[in-house]
């Protein structure tokens, strides 16, 4: 069996944690903190080898939604990326060491002229002093001559400071801003060497005899119980956040099809809801008027008998139909949610009655997650559910701007549901929409950009399509030739090629143009397989938009003049 030394840190902390990782194998949803301490690394580290357009990019990928505090951390990766690299030499990066007792990746090694190397690790802390008792570089030099046969002379941590400041309550964003810029202007960045010593080698073997004795992985409570990534299933039971084997499954034979939807009222959103087959309606808004399917009304209920008032609230009546959803005891093919936002406001409002508060910050910050948890568990019992379609519908928000490093104001485009839930909620479902009305014309949007949140798990071609259950299902068959291979397309003649030359396919997606604005580092990347409301570094997917006038029309107002550039093939 194989360890590293982050295996083994993981034992020592905590045997459960170790237990779930390891040996349980259960992999978590990531965070979506900007603070993310993973991701940060994860992209420091692409940064330093690829240059800090690709770094950034990294970090920003990483997100379903991009916000204020996401754009301070990528603004301290600018700066302290160039920083590190100036002072390191070139070598080889992500360097693999394995054998049958190790394995490790050594950040970068560095040949010096004698012919020995110097290794290098990134630590993206504050906590220098923690990192020099670790065993990780002794490691490293060790199993690392004992595998090429190559002597190792100096032992390197790079230590890249972390800048934590908080926003005073008196100061703007971009006064913030620059109080960040001048603490990274005067952050160091240290090369500190270690003196090999054998003796972490021995600790090394002694502790990978202890992990394989070990029956027993009790829980250990400790302060690191708030940054580990089990604490909701660990301390509370919550399994919301746990993801299946990784095991691939065939698409082909998934009908399954569990949609958001969200646009401005009267966009037709519950009406095209309601072509779906065998539809049962949640309805919170009491707006079923022009649809003929049967509902449920989700809202709270009062009973008088004789001087007792009872009461059911709204929540209750959801939690209820779920269970009876559940049992699966029913003819329905579709359950459509109309609105989400509805049912997490019920939501609050029951966990107020439970908790015996007013408001989330009258329990500090422990209600807005039990109010969460409460909301995303129900939620996701209803998207599990064996139903052929699974439907949630959101009005349309553009109440939000977000500040980009230039100063300019962007309004946001995203359903109408707090940012942190709703980053949950695109993760349980196969693809979110937006509903667009111009006149009386409904077409389903897929496009993301920074001002828009949209996009998803499937692969889709056209960017732009009508409001209408046929066209809509040809999205999912179109996606599914895609994943398997076998790639087929309702295009018009005009878009197709010579069959002789298949290649050639992919002419009209390279013919898609792009936003070029004055400040290049600010574009934005549209993929079909991100949730994002805002992404930096563009680069465009290679599909089709036959759409884009219509697209210029949806930016907001402020925006800067452009100018079209021809994308490249292959790019």
């Amino acid at each position: 069996m194989q360890f590293s030394h982050s295996r083994l840190d993981c034992f020592e902390s905590c045997k459960f944690k170790y237990k779930m990782r390891y040996i349980d194998k259960i992999e978590t949803l990531p965070s979506t903190d900007a603070d993310n301490a993973l991701i940060i690394g994860t992209a420091m580290h692409i940064g330093i080898e690829k240059g800090i357009e690709e770094g950034i990019k990294a970090y920003y990928d990483s997100f379903p939604i991009i916000t204020d505090e996401h754009i301070n951390e990528a603004i301290k990766l600018e700066y302290l990326i160039p920083k590190v690299q100036e002072i390191l030499s070139e070598g080889e990066y992500e360097l693999q060491i394995m054998n049958s007792d190790f394995v490790g990746f050594i950040d970068l090694t560095s040949r010096n002229d004698d012919g020995s190397y110097d290794i290098y690790d990134f630590k993206y802390s504050n906590n220098t002093k923690g990192y020099m008792d670790s065993g990780q570089l002794h490691l490293y030099k060790y199993f690392y001559e004992k595998q090429f046969k190559k002597k190792i002379r100096n032992l390197n941590f790079v230590f890249i400071p972390k800048v934590n400041i908080k926003q005073k309550s008196t100061e703007n964003i971009i006064s913030f801003r620059k109080r960040i810029i001048e603490e990274l202007e005067a952050s160091e960045i240290k090369v500190v060497q270690v003196q090999f010593n054998i003796e972490k080698v021995i600790e090394f073997y002694q502790s990978v005899k202890k992990v394989l004795e070990t029956k027993e992985f009790p829980k250990e409570p400790s302060y690191l119980c708030n940054w580990c990534e089990y604490q909701e299933y660990c301390e509370k039971g919550v399994d919301y956040m746990l993801l299946p084997e990784n095991k691939r499954r065939d698409i082909q034979k998934i009908n399954k099809k569990v949609i958001w939807i969200y646009g401005v009222p009267f966009s037709g959103k519950t009406f095209f809801a309601n072509k779906f087959p065998d539809p049962l309606m949640l309805n919170t808004d009491g707006n079923i008027r022009f649809v003929d399917a049967p509902y449920i009304a989700i809202k709270d209920y009062v009973k008088v008998e004789g001087r007792q008032t009872k009461r059911k609230m709204a929540w209750e009546v959801f939690k209820e139909t779920i269970a009876e959803l559940e049992k699966k005891e029913n003819d329905f093919k579709t359950i459509v949610v109309d609105l989400l936002e509805d049912t997490y406001e019920h939501c609050r409002l029951y966990m107020y009655d439970k908790l015996n508060i007013t408001h989330e910050s009258d329990d500090s910050f422990s209600a807005w997650d039990k109010v969460r948890t409460e909301f995303l568990s129900t939620l996701k019992r209803l998207v599990n559910m064996d139903y052929e379609n699974i439907i949630l519908i959101s009005h349309e928000d553009r109440s939000k701007d977000i500040t980009r490093k230039s100063g300019d104001k962007i309004t946001a485009i995203k359903p109408n549901l707090q940012d942190k839930v709703a980053t949950k909620v695109a993760g349980m479902v196969d693809i979110v929409a937006r509903v667009v009305a111009d006149g009386d014309e409904r077409i389903l949007s897929f496009k993301t950009n920074e001002v828009i949140f949209g996009g998803g798990r499937l692969s889709v071609t056209d960017k732009v399509i009508p409001l209408d259950y046929d066209e809509f299902l040809k999205v999912y068959e179109e996606s599914n030739a895609i994943v398997t291979g076998q790639v087929t397309t309702n295009k018009p003649e005009t878009q197709k090629s010579n069959d002789e030359e298949p290649a050639e396919k992919e002419e009209p997606r390279s013919r898609r143009t792009r936003r070029v604005r004055e400040e290049p580092a600010e574009e934005v990347e549209q993929t079909d397989g991100d949730f994002s409301a805002q992404k930096v570094q563009e680069t465009e997917p290679q599909v089709a938009d036959t759409e884009a006038p219509e697209e210029e029309t949806e930016e907001p107002a402020e925006e800067k003049p452009v100018r079209r550039t021809r994308k490249k093939r292959g790019e």
